[in-house]
This record gives C-alpha cells, sequence and structure tokens, in this order.
C-alpha cells in the first residue's frame, strides 16, 4: 500500500482539504498507514502535478481543498484489483523472540508481557475509534468498519499469544 492509494481512496466520497485528511488518517488510517502531516502534503502536491487529484477550491492562508480525478480513480482501481499486496516480510518483534533464549528466563517473560501490554493498548485504541466513529453510510464507513474489525481481532490475538507464551518460558 502507498500513502498515495490511501489519500486517492479517502477522496472517493467527498473532496477534502490536506487538513482535513490528516485528521481522516489520525481517526482512522493511522493504525493502518501512519502518515505525518508533511508526508501528506507533499504527496497530494505529487498527486496534483500526476492530475490524480485536482484543487477545486483555495482559502485563506493557503488551504486548498482536493477533489479526486477520473484519472485518479482509474488509478485507484487499478491498484485495488491489479496490483498484489505486498506481506511484510520482517518482524523485529518476531527476530527478538527466536533469540530471548540469550537473556535470562524473567526477562524473556517480561519482554513477552510488554508485547501482550502493547497489543491491549492498541486494542483499547481501537475500541475508541469504534465508538466515536458514525459507521452509518458510504463506502468508506462500512470498508473502514471491516478494516477496524481486522485490527480489532489481530490486536486480540497478539495479545493471547504473548500471554500463552509467557506461560510457556518456565522458571
Amino acid at each position: 500500500m502507498s500513502l498515495r492509494h490511501a489519500l486517492l481512496g479517502l477522496l472517493v466520497d467527498k473532496p477534502a482539504s490536506g487538513y482535513d485528511l490528516l485528521k481522516d488518517f489520525a481517526g482512522s488510517l493511522a493504525n493502518v498507514w501512519p502518515a505525518t502531516q508533511s508526508q501528506i502534503y507533499t504527496e497530494l502536491t505529487k498527486m496534483a502535478a500526476a492530475e490524480l487529484i485536482t484543487v477545486t477550491d483555495a482559502g485563506p492562508r493557503g488551504r486548498k481543498e482536493y477533489a479526486l480525478t477520473d484519472a485518479g480513480l482509474a488509478e485507484l482501481r487499478h491498484w485495488l484489483t491489479e496490483i498484489p499486496p505486498n506481506r511484510p516480510q520482517r518482524s523485529d518483534v518476531l527476530l527478538r523472540v527466536f533469540f530471548l533464549g540469550v537473556v535470562d528466563r524473567e526477562q524473556a517473560r517480561e519482554y513477552l508481557r510488554g508485547l501482550a501490554e502493547k497489543a491491549r493498548q492498541e486494542h483499547e485504541e481501537l475500541v475508541g475509534i469504534l465508538e466515536r466513529t458514525d459507521w452509518e453510510g458510504g463506502d468508506l464507513a462500512t470498508y473502514g468498519r471491516l478494516a477496524l474489525e481486522y485490527g480489532l481481532r489481530f490486536t486480540d490475538t497478539r495479545r493471547e499469544w504473548a500471554e500463552w507464551a509467557v506461560d510457556r518460558i518456565r522458571t
């Protein structure tokens, strides 16, 4: 996935400013594909130059509102249907687990407890998004809810696994 495709997807339903898109990222996509303000504004400039989006309104202090073009929608559809998703090949977390035998058993258990706690915190953040988001109307709400459910289940599974792993390390 790329930031470009995430921004194109957010612009499907309605035009938005860079600030609006940044808020959308913070409230929904940050757990899937985090992006900083500078990354978003840089990509918007590149997308406008590539005619994937267009500026539909300009306001005070350089505020611009962007809308998806037909070319942008075609690019998003191409990416969704013809480009296979990349599966992450590396996991710093699991590489460390693999070598936990190098530290004493209590340190290994503490590392795994930390993983369980991080997963619990991430799960709670997603529950917060679930509770404060209006899931009615529009494809972004429907499919955003599906993606959120994946995150909820994934974080819960990671927590359960880490707790299980703690119990497998004998004193």
